[in-house]
């Protein structure tokens, strides 16, 4: 019987120079798709999975994200003295009980696998834990971490969210050498990270949802270097596999975006917005106008 997750490491330490001047004084995880800042979307889908601990690694100038999850007392009462009674609920939805969330600095840039090294103490040495990259927002239902949480019930090991890509993108991912394919799920032979163009050993790329067996925490603790320079934690999970310890990867269900991405953000923004009730018709409306004046410049 598989031991229950319910701690999730958040690596959100990163300096977002992708979407400079904004990240200048922003954090990258609290700007705002639609109207939830992309740690909400994270924050949210673990919650679903199960998770009640949460433990973020950050750096320097992120403490407006720190502030995020505080409880906003002055703008409660307003709200409740206006009769705002849905924004009240919504806002409290944010809000983090005292205990809940752990923050740990990361003071060198050294990587993911360093940046969940950093956790180490956190979690004990025979727990299994979570790890959520932010910048990957998933549409799905279930959410992707419940989704992994119900299959790694079923299989134990450790547990990567993975997606098929075409072979000339697989070498900007950690991608699966598959052993098995039993459908829904792939048991591991290997993992490479960022292979050469046209030397990848599968289509199957992983993206930003993991559930790892505590052993891997322990493989971090080498500290081993690997592509770029950096602690990848993708090397910790492939050194699982050369124990003869279980690795799965999961073909989840539904629609990844790379939020790390300009491009990745603006498409994320279209979809959800398209599937809000409030904004679906104007949006949609103005979308198809926007295209038919495109046509017709053309």
């Amino acid at each position: 019987m598989t031991r229950k997750v319910t701690k999730a490491i958040f690596p959100v330490a990163g300096l977002g120079t992708r979407f400079l001047p904004a990240t200048k004084s922003i954090p990258k995880e609290i700007m705002t798709l639609i109207d939830r800042p992309l740690i909400q979307y994270a924050i949210d889908e673990a919650r679903a999975a199960g998770i009640t601990e949460f433990i973020f690694v950050t750096s320097r100038g992120k403490g407006a994200l720190e502030d995020y999850f505080d409880h906003a007392h002055e703008l409660e009462s307003s709200l409740k003295k206006s009769g705002k009674t849905a924004l009240l609920d919504l806002l409290r939805t944010t809000n983090m009980e005292s205990g809940a969330i752990a923050y740990i600095r990361q003071h060198k840039a050294l990587g993911l696998g360093h940046a969940v090294w950093c956790a180490r103490r956190l979690v004990a040495d025979d727990e299994p834990f979570a790890v959520v990259l932010t910048d990957d927002v998933i549409m799905g239902e279930p959410p992707c971490l419940q989704q992994m949480i119900e299959a790694y019930g079923e299989t134990g090991g450790s547990m990567v969210a993975t997606m098929e890509v075409a072979p000339e993108k697989a070498q900007a991912y950690g991608v699966l050498d598959v052993a098995e394919d039993m459908g829904a799920i792939v048991k591991a032979r290997g993992m490479v990270e960022k292979p050469a163009l046209g030397t990848a050993p599968s289509n199957l790329a992983v993206i930003g949802r993991y559930i790892l067996a505590p052993s891997v925490m322990q493989n971090l603790n080498k500290l081993k270097a690997g592509s770029g320079g950096e602690i990848q934690l993708t090397d910790a999970i492939a050194d699982e596999i050369e124990a003869r310890r279980d690795v799965f990867g999961l073909r989840f269900r539904g629609q990844r975006f790379d939020c790390g991405s300009k491009a990745g953000f603006l498409q994320a923004t279209v979809a959800f917005g398209l599937e809000r009730d409030d904004l679906k018709e104007e949006f949609a409306e103005y979308l198809h106008d926007l295209m038919s004046l495109r046509r017709a410049a053309e």
